[in-house]
């Protein structure tokens, strides 16, 4: 039993590190070399939901610079004048459940004659929080929508240092433009 309950953390760590892949989805009729500067649309950064523990000056600013990084990266220079692309970020949080459960098996053996079900079982419902960020990337013409990428990442319970907060938003922020344009 003690090892079953021991099973417990070691599922929510592993759930925790499991990192889901970043979606994309894009306008295959758009010519994406022709894009070479970008802007921010105002409001640069929407937060879901609107919650102050969430919703964050320090967060915005993070989101803002490793985006301005990582379009750098792919050729994109912030505009002197008009630009070609307008982007936006989304910083959305919600809270999820996953069910665990433990226990299970037979009694018995081969001295008793009976055999039956484990008189034990154990189920565990646990909440998380998750953050995607989403990136959508408008076309500064028309204002429509030519591409949208998108990651998401478990919260962690541990007070992290603005440091830390960096580094995770900017990979986060790396994971999601790795796929820009459209490759």
């Amino acid at each position: 039993m003690l090892r079953q309950l021991l099973l417990i953390p070691l599922l929510l760590l592993l759930a925790a590190c499991q990192s889901q892949p970043a979606l994309r989805d894009f306008d295959p009729t758009r010519d994406f070399s022709a894009y070479r500067s970008w802007s921010w649309m105002e409001p640069a950064v929407q937060f879901r939901p609107a919650d102050p523990r969430i919703q964050s000056g320090l967060t915005e600013q993070r989101i803002r610079e490793a985006v301005s990084e990582q379009l750098d990266q792919h050729g994109l220079r912030p505009a002197q004048g008009t630009a070609d692309l307008q982007v936006r970020a989304w910083l959305i949080v919600d809270t999820r459940t996953q069910q665990y459960s433990t226990g299970g098996g037979y009694w018995g053996g081969p001295w008793h004659p009976y055999w039956g079900p484990s008189i034990y079982a154990d189920n565990r419902i646990v909440e998380y929080q998750v953050a995607t960020l989403q990136i959508d990337l408008h076309d500064a013409r028309d204002g429509k929508l030519v591409w949208r990428g998108s990651a998401e990442q478990a919260l962690s319970d541990r007070q992290l240092s603005p440091a830390e907060r960096a580094s995770r938003i900017r990979q986060i922020v790396a994971k999601v433009l790795a796929r820009y344009p459209t490759h």
